[in-house]
């Protein structure tokens, strides 16, 4: 249920956030930022500004348990309050910022709130465990017919949420350079494997899931519950280093092809700011399976997928020089998952497993039907076979040193505003 807060005719008296691409009055993600190379604190996105969510409390004007958690160095205790708490600040928030706040908050403008250009963003949460899941359905097929054309999919996809336990210590923040990884390689040309700089780095275009609410080792999440235990929402780059990744894998998954970093984007996106661009999972296709039962749920099922445009955009040194826009390499939409979150984290802590506030889940890598939206070089460039050409002339099979990539996510619809998730940013340094 939507309510005033979702409101597309409020304005707000921070004159930036009016109309601004991904932080209007009617988004309010959470964060965690440094003013002026100061100490890490809670902050919320508005326009191109921050609001320091202490100095907020130090003024009086956000008071109780909740607001205390979310202004600390890390949200872990925040997230572990749930979405009572998360709706009453949020209300508190749009109070405060909207164009009908008192004249005294407005008073306090220098005080309350900072240039987000001048800020260092961290990391949201201290995340203790991460897990990436592989409920892009459409990213899935494409990888499957690069290596079984007459049979992309595995006899498990369409029964359970494939998914892997990834590497929580190498998740960074959007901007953070990502080094390209050594490891083990073995193209089919060569004998023998050797070691060194990856040759086939990818990214991946995912969607990271913070969890809340967590559950005690052994005791499951029931399906119709299992959204109350989402914190909030992000943009998540897996790189990918595809080389190493072929010849390790087997037979017991990713290892040193996906450890070496993950980018985040640093802004929590709360479920309470997705409500408008919430749609029905997609209809199964006639003869797949039914979800087993922990994994089924009517509302779920009417409810738990996102409408979100995601795009992809790279940059080379050469463009950079040349003063040329990023070059677009795809347009998707979020909706393409054949898993909903809430089915993610059904089934994870359906063997017993506890999850706890401040886990990061990755959706996987979202693909849509169309070659224009899909979310990998590996899927874009067929494997290497075929080359992406990009406006400057050059052309790219996977990922060069001096590249950047860039991630973007949007909810637009009809009687709302549009909200955003900030960029999620990552540029390859050489290798080690």
């Amino acid at each position: 249920m939507t309510d005033h807060t979702h409101d597309a005719g409020r304005r707000s008296w921070v004159s930036s956030a009016n109309g601004h691409a991904d932080f209007p009055l009617q988004n309010l993600p959470v964060g965690v930022f440094s003013p002026h190379g100061a100490a890490p604190r809670g902050g919320v996105a508005i326009g191109d500004r921050i609001l320091d969510l202490p100095a907020v409390l130090e003024a009086g004007l956000l008071k109780g348990d909740a607001a205390e958690a979310a202004a600390g160095p890390t949200l872990n205790a925040f997230m572990a309050l749930g979405a009572a708490a998360r709706a009453t600040v949020r209300a508190r928030l749009f109070e405060l910022l909207s164009d009908g706040a008192p004249a005294p908050v407005r008073g306090l403008e220098a005080r309350l709130l900072h240039r987000a250009a001048d800020c260092t963003m961290h990391l949201p949460a201290a995340i203790g465990d991460y897990t990436d899941f592989y409920a892009g359905i459409q990213h899935a097929t494409n990888v499957g017919r690069l290596l079984r054309p007459d049979n992309p999919l595995m006899p498990n996809y369409k029964y359970v949420p494939v998914g892997y336990h990834g590497r929580a210590s190498s998740v960074r923040p959007s901007g953070v350079p990502v080094r390209r990884p050594n490891g083990q390689r073995k193209p089919a040309n060569e004998t023998v494997p050797s070691h060194g700089p990856c040759r086939n780095l990818d990214y991946e275009l995912e969607l990271g899931v913070w969890i809340g609410p967590g559950n005690e080792l052994g005791e499951p999440i029931p399906i119709g519950q299992a959204h109350t235990h989402v914190a909030g929402f992000c943009l998540l780059n897996d790189w990918s280093a595809r080389d190493i990744q072929g010849w390790e894998y087997q037979p017991l998954g990713p290892f040193l092809a996906k450890s070496f970093h993950s980018s985040v984007s640093p802004w929590v996106v709360t479920p309470e700011a997705l409500l408008p661009f919430r749609s029905a999972q997609p209809a199964r296709p006639e003869g797949d399976p039914a979800p087993l039962p922990h994994l089924l749920s009517e509302h779920d099922q009417q409810h738990g997928a996102l409408d979100l445009e995601l795009e992809v955009l790279l940059t080379t040194p050469t463009m950079r020089a040349r003063g040329m826009d990023a070059h677009r390499l795809s347009i998707g939409n979020a909706r393409h998952l054949y898993w909903t979150v809430a089915q993610m984290v059904a089934h994870h802590a359906s063997g017993g497993c506890n999850l706890q506030p401040g886990d990061l889940f990755g959706s996987g890598t979202i693909s849509a039907p169309e070659e224009t939206g899909w979310g990998s070089l590996l899927e874009i460039s067929m494997g290497g076979r075929r080359p992406v050409e990009l406006a400057s002339g050059e052309t790219r099979r996977f990922l060069e040193d001096g590249d950047e990539v860039i991630l973007r996510a949007r909810g637009v619809r009809a009687g709302f505003a549009p909200i955003g998730f900030g960029e999620c940013r990552g540029m390859i340094l050489p290798a080690a």
